[in-house]
């Protein structure tokens, strides 16, 4: 079933209860992977394995997503400052004990390439926090995944 889940701005990137950080370097300019984040929503599904579903919504000002094994979000872009960062939050989501969620995909220049932070921002009961929290390293893998995927992706002709 979904629900609203509480409104949230940027700051709680920084305040939430659960905050789940990785970051990786890969190859692509910095322009090009923000084009590839915030331009080519429905493109996501091809480079992050977990994204079954995306769609621009609202003339880009949202974002519908779905993920393998039925989670669905729908989200506001919050900052989408080229070529630095993209951050959206999530307004309606079906997932269980889930109060309010906020993602942001921080990128810095790294030699030739791009330095990629992303950075999963939570609140929920107190079993959403502890799974959140154990999940640590699936996500951390997912993530890794997902920006490799995109580095190639990014370097094809």
């Amino acid at each position: 079933m979904a629900r609203r889940l509480r409104p949230v701005g940027l700051d709680f990137v920084e305040t939430a209860p659960v905050r789940l950080v990785f970051a990786r370097e890969i190859s692509a300019a910095p322009d090009a992977v923000f084009r590839a984040l915030a331009e080519d929503v429905p493109g996501w599904t091809a480079w992050f394995s977990a994204v079954t579903f995306a769609r621009p919504i609202g003339e880009g000002a949202g974002r519908e997503i779905r993920l393998r094994g039925g989670t669905r979000f729908v989200e506001t872009v919050l900052a989408a400052e080229r070529p630095e960062v993209y951050a959206y939050r999530v307004d309606v989501t079906n997932a269980p004990g889930a109060r309010a969620m906020l993602e942001e995909w921080r990128l810095t220049p790294a030699g030739s390439g791009t330095r990629v932070r992303w950075t999963f921002a939570a609140d929920g009961t107190a079993l959403f926090r502890f799974v959140l929290d154990r999940a640590r390293p699936g996500l951390g893998r997912a993530f890794r995944g997902a920006v490799t995927s995109l580095d190639r992706r990014l370097r094809r002709p």
